[in-house]
């Protein structure tokens, strides 16, 4: 069976595309092929929401039962992609079965990273991307629970804070110096620090693991480089996600931190492009550097400007990157990309959970980064749009009004 445009990946990104293209008025025949027996679904409630029990699995599915056969798309779920063939335009898949593409568009997404060799891989650990991981965890957690979590990044303490309001006892074990230590400023991450432990959370920083060994009645031991060894009923797995880049290796395409693509998002051969958190694309924003982003608006953004250049409607993609975790009672929204020697400015009052870091370098906007100031993150993604001339003097200023470097000027008379 031939497709116009076969995707490959049935998260985020991939329904956007399909969604948008149907949207714009593309007649051609159109086919969706995602791994997980399941419709595609959003995964950011996963460590937020549905782990905390506020919504059930039905709310996390993102379109009606019949919305492919209504759109005239074809969705194949439950296989895996096995090969591309891009010489005779047409991909393999676990079922033996082939598909022919006039463009392909690679969504394939990321993986959760796996813990150095010498740890292996012990049966029973906990790790959190898809659905069932989810429910596994979800069920794990309550009162008199122990939980380990290694990797204090953003899916690590979202998950933290949940089962610490569910009752665990939980301690957090990170290798590097700070939370979100990768992610935010180092004035954010000593206020999330701060505030996960007033919560109850530990943190050992500064620590590897160095042995996990389980028991016969289900707990764990870890054993650390530094410290005493610490007992629990569940260790959850957090360090990071890896791109899924395989595929794209095998058929020849570019490749480094991310499938390579240019402006357009497409990659090394022109009829495949690469989309969502598995692209690696030219951020115009610091110099075309290449940079790869995990957040559902990127995804989004992306799988429209795809769909927009296949409509023969094309725009170079230049959004601004936008990211947000809800932990407890911080809600952090980033708009921006920044580099850990950024300088930053703060507005606002870190010490009482509400502020925003401004993030500059060589004395240009980059990043600004807001815990509960919603209103500071809409003007930040202004200001980043406009290229706005914001100085550090006018950022550390809270009486300097930001609204004044992007409205409009009024017409006199």
């Amino acid at each position: 069976m031939i497709a116009d445009v076969l995707v490959v990946g049935a998260g985020q990104a991939g329904l956007q595309l399909v969604s948008s293209l149907r949207e714009g008025g593309f007649s051609g025949s159109v086919t969706l092929v995602g791994e997980e027996p399941l419709p595609p679904y959003q995964r950011p409630p996963l460590t937020k929401a549905y782990l905390a029990g506020q919504v059930n699995e039905n709310s996390l599915f993102m379109q009606e039962d019949d919305f492919f056969a209504n759109h005239l798309i074809r969705f194949r779920s439950g296989v895996k992609v096995t090969s591309i063939d891009r010489r005779h335009r047409r991909i393999s898949l676990s079922d033996g079965s082939v598909l022919d593409y006039g463009r392909l568009v690679l969504a394939t997404g990321a993986r959760n990273r796996a813990l150095p060799q010498h740890l292996g891989a012990p049966m029973g650990l906990l790790s959190i991307r898809t659905l069932s991981d989810a429910q596994v965890l979800r069920r794990r957690m309550g009162p008199d629970r122990r939980l380990a979590v290694i990797g204090a990044g953003f899916l690590g303490l979202e998950a933290a804070v949940i089962a610490s309001a569910a009752g665990c006892a939980v301690e957090v074990i990170e290798i590097g110096s700070h939370a979100l230590g990768r992610a935010v400023s180092p004035q954010l991450s000593e206020l999330f620090s701060r505030y996960h432990r007033s919560l109850g959370i530990r943190f050992r920083f500064h620590t590897m693991v160095e042995s996990i060994r389980r028991h016969a009645d289900e707990s764990w031991t870890l054993t650390f480089d530094a410290g005493a060894d610490v007992v629990v009923d569940d260790i959850l797995v957090a360090i990071g996600v890896t791109p899924n880049t395989d595929l794209a290796e095998q058929a020849g395409l570019d490749v480094a931190d991310g499938i390579i693509v240019d402006e357009w998002l497409r990659t090394s051969d022109p009829d495949i492009y690469a989309i969502g958190d598995c692209s690696a694309f030219p951020h115009q924003a610091d110099g075309n550097r290449l940079v790869r982003l995990e957040s559902v608006q990127n995804a989004v953004d992306q799988a429209r400007a795809v769909a927009a250049h296949i409509l023969g409607n094309a725009v170079r993609y230049d959004e601004v990157p936008l990211f947000w975790s809800n932990q407890a009672g911080l809600r952090l929204q980033i708009a921006g990309v920044a580099r850990p020697t950024d300088a930053a400015v703060v507005r606002g009052a870190p010490a009482d959970n509400s502020c925003s870091v401004f993030r500059f370098r060589d004395d240009r906007l980059v990043a600004v980064e807001s815990v509960n100031r919603p209103g500071d993150h809409m003007q930040a993604r202004r200001l980043l749009k406009a290229g706005a001339p914001l100085t550090p003097a006018q950022a550390a200023d809270p009486g300097f009004d930001l609204k004044s470097l992007y409205a409009p000027t009024p017409v006199a008379g």
